[in-house]
C-alpha cells in the first residue's frame, strides 16, 4: 500500500509549526511515506503574518512552503501537494485540488463568511474534509457542523482524543460522508502518532486523490512512530 500524510503544518507559514519544510518531508522520507500534503493554517488563520501585504504577496508567502516542498521533494523522492487548512473560530477545513493560481483570482476568499467560502471551493473543485469536528479547546465556544458543504471528515486525527475521534465517526456516518484521516502533524519527528489514507496504487494527480477518496479507493491507516 502507498502511504499519504493528509494533514501536515510546517513553519513558518504555519506559525503553531516547529519545523521546516526540509525537516517534515526528509521524516516523511524516512518513514517510507510516497508523499505528503501540506496543509498549513491558510491566511485568514495567520493574519499577523500578512499585515500591509497585498492579496499577490499574500498567496505568494502562503504557498512558498508548497513551492520549496516541491523542489525538495523532487531531490530526496517523495511527492509532495498542495492543500489549505482553513479556520472559522475554531472550526477546521481541510481543501485539496485548488491551486495557487485560483486563490489569486479569488481573493474575495477572505472576506466572505464561512457558507460562502466553501460553496465557491466547492464549485471550484475542491475535496472539502471538516478536521477533528470534535475537538475541545478553551478557545472554541462551541462545536460547528457543516454537513451539507463537506465531502468527508476527519474521523482520525492523530492529535485528538479517541473520544472526539469516535464522534467525528458517528458525524461522518450519520450524513453518509467520506471517512479521512490525517495526523495535524505539526512537530515532524516528534509526533508519536501518525494517521493517515494509503491507496494500492501511487496518487498521479489531485485529481487522481480527490476521485479515489470520493469513490472509496482509500484507507485509513494509523502507525506509532518508534
Amino acid at each position: 500500500m502507498y502511504k499519504y500524510e493528509t494533514h501536515l503544518h510546517t513553519f513558518p507559514v504555519s506559525l503553531c509549526a516547529r519545523v521546516s519544510v526540509r525537516e517534515a518531508l526528509e521524516f516523511y522520507k524516512k518513514m517510507e511515506y510516497d508523499g505528503v500534503f501540506i496543509t498549513n493554517h491558510f491566511i485568514n488563520s495567520n493574519d499577523h503574518n500578512y499585515i500591509d501585504k497585498t492579496h499577490e504577496e499574500k498567496v505568494d508567502f502562503y504557498c512558498s512552503a508548497f513551492e520549496e516542498g516541491l523542489e525538495i521533494g523532487k531531490e530526496i523522492g517523495i511527492k509532495v501537494f498542495f492543500g489549505i487548512e482553513f479556520s472559522h473560530k475554531g472550526t477546521d477545513f481541510l481543501v485539496y485540488g485548488l491551486s495557487k493560481q485560483w486563490f489569486l483570482n479569488h481573493p474575495e476568499i477572505l472576506e466572505i463568511g464561512t457558507n460562502e467560502k466553501l460553496d465557491l471551493m466547492r464549485k471550484g473543485g475542491a475535496l472539502i474534509i471538516q478536521a477533528h469536528p470534535f475537538r475541545e479547546a478553551s478557545y472554541i465556544s462551541h462545536i460547528r457542523l457543516f454537513p451539507r458543504k463537506i465531502d468527508g471528515v476527519e474521523i482520525i486525527n492523530a492529535n485528538r482524543t479517541d473520544e472526539e475521534n469516535a464522534m467525528a465517526k458517528l458525524y461522518a456516518d450519520h450524513y453518509s460522508l467520506n471517512y479521512f484521516a490525517g495526523s495535524d502533524n505539526h512537530v515532524a519527528s516528534k509526533q508519536k502518532k501518525l494517521a493517515g489514507m494509503c491507496f494500492e496504487k501511487p496518487i498521479e494527480s489531485m485529481e487522481d486523490f480527490i476521485n479515489k477518496v470520493k469513490n472509496d479507493k482509500a484507507q485509513i491507516f494509523t502507525m506509532v512512530n518508534e
